[in-house]
């Protein structure tokens, strides 16, 4: 299913801002279970992205509407829900007519369909080569230029590298392709600072949060490569995986055991969905 500011309709108008400048945001949620999960933190960073973008978003309402209306469709049916919003159709150049709408757009898209093992044996991952660009006003937010995670994805084809970790230009560990980091050396978890770049993703936040409900605390640091090589335990988390333990990184001898504090989490991700 695809609406386009509400109508069902699979073309966007080659003007768009979102097309031609990448003028816009996105955000992707898991819909399991007759449920968008996290749906109001999904929104409330898509706005916060509008506000820091200056796109003049004021149709929150009427996407909630959209999203019902999807939602109702799907049932049962467990899927991925990809909202965008772009600042809308203008004219060629850089410099925004005010007087423009934002283009809404919601998609469906089958859940992925990832191995079991991946959440209780682990994932291999390796390290991405292509730097994640930097810009504090950027930073965090979700912005259509998603180029330096294209660039990373595609250094690697083989199917049992689950995910690449990318840094920064200065060798400081930010996140993977498509998911945040964690990592647990003496029972302390860490996890990247994204002031300059990176996504300040959902899922994130929620293991940030039951770490907190769970007496855990998680330092928000600069993490080099020696420090994941180091680490006891290191995962990736996104909306749609949820944790991944990691137990190996490709090109590399080091091997991870699925630790204690990662396996809490894991439960109390669990619980806090049921």
């Amino acid at each position: 299913m695809i609406l386009i500011n509400g109508k069902a309709d699979d073309r966007i108008n080659v003007a768009d801002r979102g097309l031609q400048y990448g003028d816009g945001l996105f955000e992707t949620i898991a819909y399991r279970n007759g449920l968008a999960e996290f749906i109001d933190a999904h929104l409330d960073r898509m706005i916060a992205g509008c506000q820091r973008l200056a796109i003049p978003f004021q149709q929150l309402e009427v996407l909630r509407s959209e999203l019902n209306t999807v939602c109702q469709q799907l049932d049962d049916n467990d899927a991925v829900i990809k909202i965008i919003v772009t600042r809308g159709s203008g004219g060629r150049g850089y410099l925004a007519n005010n007087d423009i709408e934002p283009t809404r757009i919601i998609s469906t898209h089958p859940l992925p369909q990832h191995p079991e093992s991946n959440k209780t044996a682990g994932i291999c991952v390796r390290f991405c080569q292509h730097n994640l660009s930097e810009n504090s006003v950027l930073a965090g937010i979700k912005h259509l230029n998603r180029l330096d995670q294209v660039l990373a994805r595609n250094e690697w084809h083989q199917s049992n590298i689950a995910e690449g970790l990318m840094s920064d230009t200065h060798g400081n560990m930010i996140e993977g392709t498509m998911s945040n980091i964690f990592i647990v050396k003496s029972g302390q978890i860490k996890t990247p600072e994204l002031t300059k770049s990176g996504v300040a993703g959902i899922m994130r936040a929620q293991i940030i949060r039951l770490a907190s409900e769970n007496g855990l605390t998680v330092e928000q640091g600069l993490i080099s490569k020696k420090n994941i090589l180091e680490a006891d335990e290191v995962f990736v988390c996104n909306s749609i995986i949820g944790i991944w333990p990691v137990n190996s990184i490709d090109g590399t001898n080091t091997v991870f055991q699925i630790g204690n504090v990662t396996q809490g989490l894991q439960h109390a991700l669990a619980e806090s969905s049921k």
